[in-house]
């Protein structure tokens, strides 16, 4: 399957009619077109998901279940257009004791994988900062290391202006615990996304993310002692 599984340049090509023609006619009219490439995406998500498989536990049981679906929903936003002008997926890692997600997006120009913390609990952020602030030490280890920095180049995430409450604004990861979100993010040239290579290139980014999100799992399931919640 990993094999087989590659993104189409018919994939971008309907993407890029989608972006100038976003309304409910013309996508009716190409119904059959958005599910021949949807069909092609849900193969290199199984792939994809194959792969992931190999080195970490995924509770998402097929490429297809991994897809998110292309309708936006406009109910709150000041965007009307009723289609998304991307694909994208996520698998969830299994087990309460392995947290964070694998995240695709599938869109010319703009293709990339992301994995990590979104929207962490408010339990959740206070147990990483006490974590960081006790000993920022091992988090600094896995940003710095050249793979990481060399694959994601930072951490990324909304961060809060000055310190969080009951945090000392001079404590020496101050920088660490203004994070509100804790993200790492891998772009792809068109080039990259529409070669033989690039399932493996995304799945090499998310290799390279297993230290972060093994680290932030142990944090997330044990308490500031290390004993297990």
């Amino acid at each position: 399957m990993a094999k087989q599984a590659v993104v189409n340049k018919s994939v971008f090509d309907f993407l890029n009619k989608l972006k100038n023609n976003n309304n409910r006619e013309w996508f009716n009219a190409n119904k059959d077109t958005y599910l021949g490439e949807l069909a092609t995406v849900e193969q290199f998500a199984e792939g994809l998901l194959q792969e992931l498989k190999a080195h970490d536990e995924i509770e998402t049981l097929s490429g297809k279940d991994s897809l998110y679906r292309i309708y936006r929903d406009t109910r709150f936003s000041n965007d009307k257009t009723p289609y998304k002008q991307h694909l994208a997926g996520s698998f969830k890692r299994a087990t309460k004791y392995r947290r964070g997600g694998y995240y695709f997006h599938i869109e010319p120009g703009n293709t990339f994988v992301a994995g990590g913390f979104w929207g962490p609990s408010t339990e959740d952020l206070r147990r990483i900062r006490d974590e960081i602030a006790f000993d920022p030490a091992p988090l600094r280890k896995i940003l710095k290391a050249k793979t990481f920095v060399a694959t994601f180049g930072g951490l990324q995430g909304e961060q809060l202006k000055k310190a969080p409450k009951g945090f000392d604004p001079a404590h020496e990861a101050i920088d660490l615990l203004r994070y509100k979100q804790f993200i790492l993010k891998k772009d792809f040239p068109d080039e990259v996304v529409l070669s033989g290579q690039f399932l493996k290139e995304m799945n090499n980014a998310f290799k390279q993310m297993r230290p972060f999100l093994d680290y932030m799992s142990e944090v997330l399931t044990t308490d500031i002692n290390g004993e297990s919640l």
